[in-house]
């Protein structure tokens, strides 16, 4: 049962979110909390920017400058965006009176867990705290709140100022308004959020990629291709079959008029077969060296500033055709 407290919270976020008064604070001036930034000014949100690292205003601007070229709906004007984010002097500064935490410190959970303590004091009562992490448990990461109703994990798939899933993760203490407000913030920000029924290590994203990215090195390691075919393979196939359909819809089609029922049938021994067969590869320093070096050798022409560009214009660019296609088949 919400209460009374908790249901004028719920209600109040029936605001919208681009309203000038809404504000929020970025914990962190990571690589994710800079384009975390980039996103909330771009939709008109009063920003707070907090990090201890000695030259923070400097990679924000630099930052934001970077980004800005390459927001959903094309590029905008930095020097705009950099007008609505401010650099605090410390947490309890960033936090005061805001309506909205993302947290994006390093993934100790004990520092975490620090600073979610130092949040719950200095923030508004009913301000939603949110939290990046890529992989810790939400109900781990609230265990010393006394308001732990408030926390759960908004995990965007990195970079978040361009692509559009956030992985909302409830822990067991999370109060069903706090989930609705989330779902609400993410979608007025363009966002596609995704509320996991359960918390699970990894998220779902990272999981995926974690399992594929496994196979990857298992195959490079045992000579069948090296990285620059391995990556020609992902994007000339499952990479773009992927990017219109997920896994289960694809295999469903996979298996014609009958569908995934029919695809098991005929497929599934083989299927099963190669699970089986699937490589468990070990980060052994040999390991390490071997794909390291083949990626570094590939790429050591290449700064990362112009690559990390390229990637985000090229992801625009899918993302337009996708919603172009997807409105001409409405049509």
């Amino acid at each position: 049962m919400w209460s009374d407290r908790s249901l004028a919270r719920r209600n109040a976020w029936g605001l919208a979110v681009s309203e000038n008064s809404r504000s929020v604070a970025v914990i962190g001036a990571g690589t994710i909390g800079l384009s975390w930034a980039t996103v909330f000014a771009a939709h008109g949100l009063q920003v707070r920017l907090t990090d201890p690292r000695p030259d923070v205003r400097q990679v924000l601007e630099e930052s934001v400058r970077q980004f800005a070229r390459t927001l959903p709906g094309g590029p905008r004007d930095a020097e705009e965006l950099l007008g609505r984010i401010e650099v605090a002097p410390d947490l309890e500064a960033a936090v005061s009176g805001v309506d909205v935490v993302q947290e994006n410190g390093p993934e100790r959970i004990e520092l975490k867990r620090e600073l979610f303590a130092r949040v719950e004091e200095a923030a508004p009562a009913e301000a939603l705290i949110l939290s990046s992490t890529s992989g810790l448990m939400p109900t781990e990461l609230s265990r010393d709140m006394r308001t732990p109703g408030r926390l759960l994990v908004g995990h965007p798939f990195n970079p978040p100022h361009v692509l559009p899933l956030v992985e909302i993760v409830p822990g067991e203490r999370t109060e069903q308004w706090a989930v609705d407000a989330a779902v609400e913030f993410y979608r007025g920000l363009g966002k596609k959020p995704v509320v996991l029924h359960r918390e699970v290590p990894g998220f779902v994203a990272n999981r995926l990629q974690s399992a594929i990215f496994k196979e990857c090195v298992h195959l490079v390691l045992e000579g069948v291709v090296d990285v620059a075919e391995l990556d020609e393979v992902v994007t000339e196939s499952i990479g773009l079959r992927w990017s219109t359909q997920g896994p289960f819809e694809s295999m469903h089609l996979g298996g014609g008029p009958g569908g995934l029922r029919h695809l098991f049938e005929h497929l599934g021994p083989g299927m099963s077969r190669r699970w089986k067969s699937l490589g468990q590869p070990e980060l052994t320093p040999e390991t390490i060296e071997t794909i390291s070096g083949q990626v570094e050798e590939r790429f050591r022409d290449r700064r990362y500033d112009e690559m990390t560009e390229a990637r985000d214009r090229a992801q625009l660019a899918v993302l337009a055709a996708r919603e172009a296609a997807r409105g001409e088949g409405d049509g």
